[in-house]
Formats: structure tokens, C-alpha cells, sequence
């Protein structure tokens, strides 16, 4: 009875260890073991694991990929405009040796280098390429930022710039230089087509010119174009070659007059 009561003893003692010794890493996680403070090479993968009571602590390391904001910074561009730009950070752990071991805390490290980098970024670049030529700088403010965080055990993924925020002095200017290109873009384009129709009506001219039936032709379409739009009044306009047609025509009979009373 005695021998029973040892061997039950023994067995809840054991259940106990196995139970304080079990941990469960998810899919996601990965396992690192110290053993008297000294890390162990192999990593636990996701699953049920046992540890060693006592002597062993699991640390887990999440391998996800993490989304780091990196708050706005304060910067003055390479062409002297103030600006405040924010961006965000892609990045997950490659090395959790790395990672646990290398840095204290590799989240705060990270973003602390980012912000640096940031600053960095914007006094490097002029205003028109933080606003128009953004992929250039997300590679080299993901290549300063990657640097440092590779002897962390850390991959950055990419960087991305989200916003740039710029003084109201500045707005008001761009938006007056822009309106100043849009009127100068109408006014070019406004004398080009006047280039046009001169080229145009000067082609007419000479074939009018050369054609003086041509004159009397348009003349009939635009007393057509006239009366299509029902007015109770219609000026009809009098060519001058007309009139000297007519001139021609009337003095014509005078002249041989004068030549009859002569002889």
C-alpha cells in the first residue's frame, strides 16, 4: 500500500515537471533557449516543446512581418523649403539569435533608425522629388535603414513615404506658379491657332484672288447662313469689286458719248 502511495507521488511529481516544462510556440513563432544563460543553437520550432526545469527559459520571437509607422519629421530640403514628412516600415526578423541576442530591443531600434534616416533623406533631396519622384527615395531610404539592421538579424521589406506636408506660404505659391503655367499654356495655344487660321485665310485670299467667282460664291453661303436664323433683317453685304464693275460699266457709255460730240 505504502509502495503505492510512492509510486503515485512520483507520478503526479513527474506530471507536474512535464507540465511546467511544456510550452507551445505557434506557427508564426520561433523558440530561442537559454540554458544557464547561455542561448542554445538549435531554435524550437512551432509545436509542443519541452524545457528543462530549472535551467532552461524559452524567449519566442515573433517572425511576422511588422508595420512600423515612423513618426513625421521636421526637415529643410536641399532647396531651403521647409517640410514635415512621415513614412512607414516594412520589416520582419531573419535571425531571432540575431535579434534577441545583438540588439536590446530591435522594434525601437529599428524606428529609431528610420527617423534618422528620414531626416537624413530630406535634407539630401530637393521639394520636387519628395513630391514627384518618391520610388527613388523609398530604395535609398530602405538601403540606409537596411544597413544596420542586417547585423540585428533583421530584413527590411520596404519603406514607404507617406505624406508630405508643406507650409500654407508654400501651397499659396505653388498653386499661383501653376495657374501661371495653365495661362501660359492657353496662351500659347490660343496663338497657335490664330498662326493657323491666318495661314488659313491668307490661302483663301490668294485662291479668291485668283478666282473672283470664288468671292460671289461665299458671298451667296453667308447670306444663306444669314437667313437661316430668321431675322426680320438681313444685311447683305456689297462687294467693292462689284462696285467697280458697275463704275466700269457706267462710264463705259459716257466716254463714247464725248467721242460722238467730237466728231
Amino acid at each position: 500500500m505504502v509502495l503505492l502511495y510512492i509510486l503515485i507521488t512520483i507520478a503526479s511529481v513527474a506530471a507536474l515537471v512535464a507540465a511546467a516544462s511544456a510550452r507551445v510556440i505557434r506557427q508564426y513563432e520561433r523558440g530561442l533557449v537559454f540554458r544557464f544563460g547561455r542561448v542554445r543553437p538549435d531554435l524550437r520550432e512551432p509545436g509542443l516543446t519541452f524545457l528543462m526545469p530549472v535551467s532552461d527559459r524559452l524567449h519566442k520571437v515573433n517572425m511576422q512581418v511588422v508595420t512600423m509607422p515612423v513618426p513625421a519629421q521636421d526637415g529643410i530640403t536641399r532647396d531651403n523649403v521647409t517640410v514635415r514628412v512621415d513614412a512607414v516600415v516594412y520589416f520582419k526578423v531573419m535571425d531571432p539569435v540575431l535579434a534577441v541576442v545583438n540588439v536590446e530591443d530591435y522594434r525601437s531600434a529599428v524606428g529609431q533608425v528610420a527617423q534618422t534616416s528620414l531626416r537624413s533623406i530630406i535634407g539630401k533631396s530637393e521639394l520636387d522629388d519628395l513630391l514627384s519622384n518618391r520610388e527613388r527615395l523609398n530604395q535609398g531610404l530602405e538601403m540606409m535603414i537596411d544597413s544596420p539592421a542586417l547585423e540585428w538579424g533583421i530584413h527590411i521589406d520596404r519603406v514607404e513615404i507617406k505624406d508630405v506636408a508643406l507650409p500654407e506660404s508654400m501651397k499659396r505659391s505653388m498653386s499661383r506658379q501653376a495657374e501661371a503655367e495653365r495661362e501660359r499654356r492657353a496662351r500659347v495655344i490660343s496663338a497657335d491657332g490664330e498662326l493657323q487660321a491666318s495661314h488659313k485665310l491668307a490661302e483663301a485670299a490668294r485662291t479668291m484672288a485668283d478666282t473672283p467667282a470664288a468671292l460671289q460664291l461665299r458671298l451667296l453661303e453667308t447670306v444663306v447662313e444669314v437667313a437661316a436664323e430668321k431675322n426680320s433683317t438681313l444685311v447683305l453685304p456689297f462687294p467693292v469689286e462689284l462696285l467697280r464693275f458697275l463704275e466700269n460699266s457706267s462710264s463705259l457709255p459716257s466716254r463714247d458719248r464725248s467721242t460722238m460730240t467730237t466728231e
